[in-house]
């Protein structure tokens, strides 16, 4: 049961088919035009002869103007190939091609009124008509209809054989077409239609211009072939424009159908992967009203920053694009980058020059067909070129817009006037037949895939030949018919021959590689020349490859033409990040990130740990350099020539004292203590020189151990001074002196003394087994790193606390013995000196002591 309903249309197809071949009249079909040449061997061809209907006659099928390029030309290029084919004896030996071409107008309904008259051939053959292979098949082609009459003066020696090609068989016996297979037609979305009639009686078609990638899917179009690339390799070479010139905010136009609007769902595809974003998007018929293109600007304006238009669009659509440029007044706005579709044809941008200049189009590398000129050029509107081509005529007075007299009241050589011909209200001039295709000459860019697939189908039929009838065969052996469908098409997937300087074959899905020219539209400046004696440069404008794409590769450099910015943000300077503001992707505003944050990415900033800082990128944080004190800083020489000073007073000092040293004035200021407090002098001036060196382990020990140290030796011998005075004063005060106070001599005083520098050296030596002295980092700021030494509030408090204390006793006691005699006045500038010390040391302190608190927490 599943069986019957998936072949039910095919059931119903044929059915209708039946009744309407049976018909005795056909309607329109019947009197459309056909271009035969018989053959053993037919190859059908749907050429758009004739350009599309427009809208408003869309209904009636009524063609449009003659086409030269799509139609005549092609026409023309496919009788040179097919006659280049019969000669040569290396394919298909004792077979002769025929062919049967047929308008598809580039119109669906046109096109599938056609295949059906294929098919008609291939599988409603006439009784009249049919034979019989010697093995018993039936042969399923029918007879053609009767070809164009030719005229009898046109059978020369030259053209006889396209006149006995071109007429039938006598008594009425109609012969009998083998039908092989159909090329074309050139529209993607027509292919489609035509595909989905002829893959049900296993036709194989070969299309020379659709690259839609549907027809890539042998699921659903299992016959079909192309040689042509498909859309999707078009759209990565048109993706690649786009992001070679930074224009990453786009608009997107495609013609309606499956062309266009396939080939733009890949554009999308890659676009969104890229982070291309696509402004504005539309859908348009090639043959729409002028108000729909209206509709479509208007809301392209919407955007205005979006300056590129991608157009996936058909010739046609690309034209009406410029139209509705010029209407709106936006020349020079607007870049087009167009497919092939555009490609390099001139009827697109004919009037509209300064709309499409700067514009890029892709063009399937396709060389020109060098051996095509020399035989169109040739060709005169005689009755022999007018019976193989019914449209050749029409053809000749539409290109040189004068009219053919009939070629059956008198020979077109006797007559050469000029003379007006009043024919049906036209007044025309008679044509000479003598007028020169040369003029307003432009190649079809397709024509030479039309030649490529008519020897792909002729290859294919060759290694049928040889594959049924035997290898080294001439002729049609009796087991080539009926031509077997699906065993050509396995033909026609395998085959390989050598084109030019390329070679043509196919990959699985039955499309060969991709291949295209990148064409830019450009003005030049045309110079002063004789032709020219006004004087003023001309402007032309033409088409100029400045490019190509092959297999993934683009290959465009610099080129100078028109050039436009399209992007909706411009790019975020250097230490800058994106805050995207819509949906897509390409619109944003820069915010500056703070200054000790590096860009982490285009949306976020992150601070940089303390002691780096960003570098001139601001997209790495770099450490900072640290500072340290140096000898040249004018503080440091400002401090050691302090100090060299103070100790060379010292050493002075002491000198003095030792060269008095049996003095009595030496003896009573307790020598051995003063001594000590030199020794202590000088090395307090010492300190400054670890102090002020880099800091390292042994400086940062050093600055541990001698403040403390140095401290403790002058204080502890001026404690034990002042004490010793204190205790004197207050003995001789006592009215009974009932004993001598202890501790009075020198030997007491300098043990005290010691006991005192001993518990000092003890704090210090606990302290730096507590807390080993080392280099650190200091950070005053973020952007600041400072060497210094590694402290604590313990580490300072307990050293220099008790210094501390015993600045503080010595204060006091240099206050109890501040009344001593006039001639006695030590004890006045002890006192003195402990005032102001104690003043400079407690705001010391206090310094070294928020430090400490800093390194701790």
């Amino acid at each position: 049961m599943a069986i019957v309903f998936k072949m039910l249309p095919t059931f119903v197809m044929i059915l209708w088919m039946a009744t309407v071949l049976q018909s005795p009249v056909t309607g329109q079909w019947t009197q459309r035009k056909t271009a035969i040449l018989e053959g053993d061997m037919t190859i059908g061809y749907l050429f758009s002869m004739h350009e599309q209907p427009d809208q408003k006659s869309a209904h009636m099928r009524t063609c449009g103007r003659i086409w030269e390029e799509y139609g005549i030309q092609r026409a023309e290029a496919t009788f040179q190939t097919i006659e280049r084919i019969n000669k040569d004896p290396t394919i298909l030996p004792g077979i002769r091609l025929g062919v049967e071409i047929r308008d598809d107008c580039w119109y669906a309904p046109v096109a599938l009124e056609q295949t059906l008259e294929f098919i008609r051939d291939a599988v409603a053959a006439s009784p009249a008509a049919a034979t019989t292979t010697s093995s018993g098949h039936s042969n399923y082609q029918t007879a053609t209809s009767p070809a164009p009459p030719v005229h009898p003066s046109a059978c020369s020696k030259k053209n006889k054989e396209s006149c006995s090609t071109s007429t039938t068989t006598t008594n009425n016996n109609k012969r009998r077409k083998v039908l092989v297979g159909v090329i074309g037609p050139g529209s993607s979305a027509v292919s489609i239609q035509v595909q989905n009639l002829l893959q049900l009686f296993h036709i194989p078609q070969i299309g020379y211009s659709a690259t839609s990638r549907d027809l890539s899917d042998k699921n659903r179009f299992g016959y079909f072939l192309r040689v042509v690339p498909p859309d999707e390799l078009q759209a990565m070479a048109m993706l690649q424009i786009v992001q070679r010139y930074n224009w990453t905010y786009v608009s997107a136009v495609s013609t309606e159908g499956s062309y266009g609007e396939s080939g733009l769902q890949v554009f999308r595809e890659y676009a969104d992967r890229e982070g291309i974003c696509v402004a504005k998007e539309y859908s348009i018929l090639s043959n729409d009203v002028d108000h729909e293109y209206d509709r479509l600007l208007m809301r392209i304006m919407e955007e205005p920053k979006a300056r590129v238009i991608v157009c996936f669009c058909e010739g046609e659509t690309v034209n009406a694009i410029l139209k509705a440029i010029r209407r709106f007044n936006q020349t020079g706005h607007f870049l087009l980058v167009g497919s092939d579709g555009w490609a390099d044809r001139l009827d697109v941008v004919q009037g509209y020059e300064a709309e499409a200049e700067g514009g890029i189009s892709i063009r399937i590398h396709s060389p020109p067909v060098a051996s095509f000129d020399r035989d169109y050029f040739a060709l005169k509107p005689d009755a022999a070129t007018r019976a193989r081509n019914p449209w050749f005529q029409e053809f000749w007075e539409h290109r040189f817009d004068c009219l053919l007299p009939d070629s059956s009241s008198s020979p077109m050589a006797a007559n050469h006037s000029l003379r007006p011909l009043q024919v049906a209200g036209n007044n025309k001039k008679l044509c000479t037949g003598e007028e020169s295709l040369r003029g307003r000459y432009k190649q079809d860019t397709k024509m030479g895939f039309v030649i490529k697939a008519t020897m792909a189908m002729a290859w294919a039929l060759h290694h049928l030949q040889q594959s049924v009838c035997g290898t080294n065969s001439s002729g049609m052996c009796p087991d080539m018919l009926p031509i077997d469908g699906s065993l050509l098409r396995d033909h026609l997937l395998n085959v390989s021959f050598p084109y030019g300087t390329e070679t043509v074959q196919f990959d699985s899905n039955g499309n060969p590689p991709g291949w295209y020219d990148i064409m830019n539209y450009q003005r030049h400046e045309l110079n002063v020349s004789s032709s020219n004696p006004s004087g003023v440069q001309q402007q032309q404008y033409g088409y100029v490859q400045i490019g190509s794409w092959r297999n993934g590769t683009l290959d465009m450099p610099d080129w100078p033409a028109k050039m436009v910015t399209s992007v909706c943000s411009e790019p975020c300077q250097k230490g800058q990040i994106k805050i995207i503001q819509k949906e897509l992707s390409c619109c944003w505003q820069c915010v500056t990130c703070d200054a000790h944050q590096r860009v982490l990415n285009e949306t976020a900033c992150q601070d940089c740990q303390w002691g780096y800082w960003p570098d001139l990128q601001t997209n790495e944080c770099k450490e900072i350099t640290a500072e340290f004190g140096k000898w040249s800083d004018v503080q440091s020489i400002v401090a050691v020539t302090l100090s060299v000073v103070g100790l060379l007073a010292t050493l002075a000092t002491a000198a003095v004292f030792a060269w008095h040293n049996n003095t009595p004035v030496v003896k009573a200021s307790t020598r051995e203590l003063t001594y000590i407090i030199l020794v202590g002098m000088a090395l307090c001036y010492l300190t400054t020189f670890p102090l002020l060196a880099v800091p390292s382990k042994l400086s940062c020990t050093l600055s541990r151990i001698l403040p403390g140290f140095s401290f403790s030796l002058i204080f502890a011998a001026l404690l034990t001074k002042t004490n010793r005075i204190a205790r004197i004063l207050a003995g001789s005060k006592k009215r009974i002196c009932t004993r001598k106070s202890r501790w009075l001599s020198l030997t007491a005083q300098i043990l005290i003394t010691m006991t005192m520098i001993g518990v000092e050296l003890i704090l210090i030596v606990s302290m730096l087994i507590l807390e080993p002295a080392d280099a650190v980092k200091f950070y005053p700021s973020r952007s600041r790193v400072l060497i210094i030494c590694d402290t604590t509030t313990r580490g300072l408090i307990a050293p220099l606390g008790f210094d501390f204390f015993l600045i503080g006793m010595c204060t006091v006691y240099a206050v109890k013995t501040r009344n001593l005699p006039e001639n006695f006045n030590e004890a006045k500038f002890i006192g003195f000196a402990m005032y102001t010390y104690v003043v400079f040391v407690s705001m010391s302190l206090t310094d070294q002591i928020q430090i400490g608190i800093f390194f701790q927490n």
